[in-house]
């Protein structure tokens, strides 16, 4: 056994490992014998493919090379692809026009060319059963591009591109999952309206679809038939003869239940846990259900997947499947299959039985990083005291490399990572960027704070009206458990995020002086800029979280860090995309300006062509070789990388 200091030791994960062959399946379908997925290569500069599976083993790439099926609606998009038959429908990114793709075919283009560069943007569609038409969400952007006079509506298209859009349902801020019934003649979509989130306030509704005399698709006598104040609803899948289902928060969690007449719900599995997570992007399947009527649904507990399978008529049964997750679950022809995640690997694809859940084949295998099991932290659930005599939650990963320790007197450095959202979580799949710390000797605490997902609504709405205080809080509070406990340095504390938890993470520097260093990527400095500058999709998503704007101007300019400048004095590195949309650029240069103007250490990375999140290799590897050299620096050991140098403005501070 090697006793190196910790921070110091040798990786199998190199930064270049991360991104080398890296190819992550992100959505799947099922269609006419074919199973097809949608996979996000990094390498390829972070472009959607659509891989086709055929029933002899072989694959094949769907989109010609350059191609990318990704949308811009709600700038997160999701729900980029669908299948009917052997005819694949998708966005392309360069254009957002939807196009056509035939079995070994060539891409068309369905949606007319907009007046303005990524004018109309399509996402979360299904063909109908004769295959003839597409029905969707589209995003209509006027110019100037302004968040407040953007237009969603559902609308059907020709599948093969003749005749002009026809607009099924309008008025409504946000439209979601428009789901056609199995005989093609009803039509349900969620809908909500500022300022809510669609975990926040939605409903359900269904209409008669059916065709004029012209051949148009026409949607009559839609009507709420679910949600509404106080109630989430998400996901509708139709069943047979009719039948409707829907995921509701009602009961706390998001669970299952079946529509039985208006705001008449009946559950279909109970359970205290979540069925499915937040709509930051289309098409999030938790649940399918078969021809003959079997419903089967995916949920989480104690860090583990679990199936049920609920027959038409018969015994329900669950199962316990060696995964920490399964997503875009899909049923056909008695089999399930699904994205899976395990502690140990990344994301793959599965099936098995509906039958005999664990039966499991693997369709997509994940790529080998070379890692030994000794090399894998495995994810510990703490749970902790935090402020208001509340309790919080995290997932403590240990400094794990098989054949070497630290010091016996000496603790590992820490860092606390703060998710984005901040309506989403921590889980427990395997994410090689945790892997790439704990491999050299840091300990990393992945924190579910108040707001977070996965606990119910009631833990959801710890965060209403108190961003920046309770997720704060209960990062602190998750690094100090783990200091009195003596399980990690707490004089090498560092806090990262992305996004809200960029946020986080300067709010935490701001007002604490807990931390000795912290990464944001893309976070937000100033919360007034924010709410005037984002996009429309969350233009409004801080009323909840801070307060009406401008009315609670106050309050934004109090929760701001930019507005607490006097509280920095950890060094800080900042990494930034520079077409995000999200979070512009804006956001971290003022951060950065205000930290050069008090002379504290920090680096400033930008990066061409990067949205909200990285995606090209090139930029993954680039952030985590600074960040890597960043906190060496700060902390005073030496990495046993070769790292590239790293432009530290007043670095000359460093140890004072």
């Amino acid at each position: 056994m090697s006793v190196i200091s910790y921070g110091s030791w040798p990786s199998p994960i190199t930064p270049e490992s991360l991104v080398a062959g890296a190819s992550t399946p992100v959505d799947v379908r099922v269609s006419n014998g074919h199973t097809w997925w949608l996979e996000v290569r990094p390498e390829e500069g972070g472009r959607y493919q659509i891989v086709r599976l055929d029933a002899d083993g072989s694959w094949h790439e769907v989109l010609p090379p350059g191609w990318s099926a990704r949308t811009r609606v709600h700038e997160y998009g999701g729900g980029s692809w669908w299948v009917h038959g052997d005819t694949v429908c998708c966005t392309a990114w360069a254009d957002q026009r939807l196009y056509r793709v035939d079995l070994d075919g060539e891409p068309v283009a369905i949606t007319p060319s907009p007046t303005q560069q990524h004018a109309l943007r399509y996402a979360d569609g299904a063909f109908t059963p004769d295959g003839e038409w597409v029905i969707c969400v589209r995003e209509s952007h006027p110019e100037p591009d302004v968040p407040a006079d953007v237009v969603n509506e559902i609308v059907a298209l020709r599948a093969d591109g003749a005749g002009s859009p026809v607009v099924l349902a309008s008025g409504r801020d946000f439209y979601a999952s428009p789901r056609i019934s199995r005989d093609g003649r009803q039509l349900a979509f969620v809908c909500w309206d500022h300022p809510n989130m669609p975990w926040d306030d939605t409903e359900l509704w269904v209409g008669h679809l059916h065709v004029d005399d012209g051949g148009v698709p026409v949607l009559d006598q839609p009507a709420r038939v679910a949600g509404g104040p106080g109630e989430s609803v998400m996901q509708p899948e139709w069943g047979r003869h009719g039948s409707l289902y829907v995921v509701s928060d009602r009961t706390d969690w998001w669970n299952v239940h079946r529509v039985a007449g208006r705001d008449a719900l009946e559950p279909v599995w109970p359970v205290a846990a979540e069925v499915g997570g937040p709509a930051w992007v289309f098409a999030e399947s938790a649940y399918a259900i078969d021809a003959d009527g079997t419903l089967v649904l995916t949920y989480g507990h104690d860090g583990l997947a679990r199936v049920a399978v609920i027959p038409e008529d018969g015994a329900p049964h669950a199962h316990e499947l060696p995964y920490a997750s399964l997503e875009h679950v899909r049923v056909a022809d008695g089999h399930v299959t699904c994205v899976a995640s395990a502690y140990d690997h990344e994301p793959i694809v599965i099936r098995f039985p509906v039958a005999a859940p664990t039966e499991v084949e693997v369709l997509r295998a994940a790529r080998d990083l070379g890692l030994a099991p000794g090399h894998i932290a495995r994810p510990e659930p703490i749970s902790f005291a935090t402020t208001g005599d509340a309790t919080a939650h995290a997932w403590f990963y240990p400094p794990t490399n098989d054949g070497v320790d630290g010091p016996d007197d000496e603790r590992p450095p820490l860092i606390v990572m703060s998710h984005g959202g901040p309506t989403a979580a921590a889980h427990t799949s395997f994410r090689a960027g945790i892997q790439f710390w704990t491999t050299r000797g840091f300990a990393v605490v992945d924190v579910d704070y108040g707001g977070s997902t996965g606990y119910g609504r009631a833990y959801r709405k710890r965060l209403e009206l108190a961003w920046g205080v309770v997720d704060v809080d209960d990062c602190c509070a998750a690094a100090s458990h783990l200091a009195e406990h003596g399980r990690v340095d707490p004089a090498r504390l560092a806090i990262r995020g992305g996004s809200a938890g960029g946020f986080t993470t300067l709010s935490a520097l701001a007002l604490h002086d807990l931390f000795a260093a912290g990464a944001s990527m893309f976070g937000v400095a100033d919360l007034g800029a924010l709410a005037r500058d984002t996009h429309k999709f969350e233009s409004r998503y801080l009323d909840r979280l801070v307060g009406p704007w401008p009315e609670a101007e106050a309050t934004y300019l109090e929760r701001s860090p930019i507005a607490h400048v006097e509280g920095f004095s950890a060094p800080l590195i900042v990494f930034q995309g520079l077409e995000d949309a999200v979070v512009p650029p804006n956001q971290s240069e003022m951060i950065v300006a205000a930290l050069a103007a008090k002379g504290i250490p920090h680096a400033y990375l930008t990066f061409e062509g990067e949205q909200h999140g990285f995606r090209q290799a090139s930029s993954i590897v680039r952030s985590l070789q600074a960040e890597l050299s960043f906190y060496g620096a700060v902390f005073g050991f030496r990495p046993a990388d070769d790292l590239p140098p790293l432009a530290i403005e007043f670095a000359d501070r460093l140890g004072r």
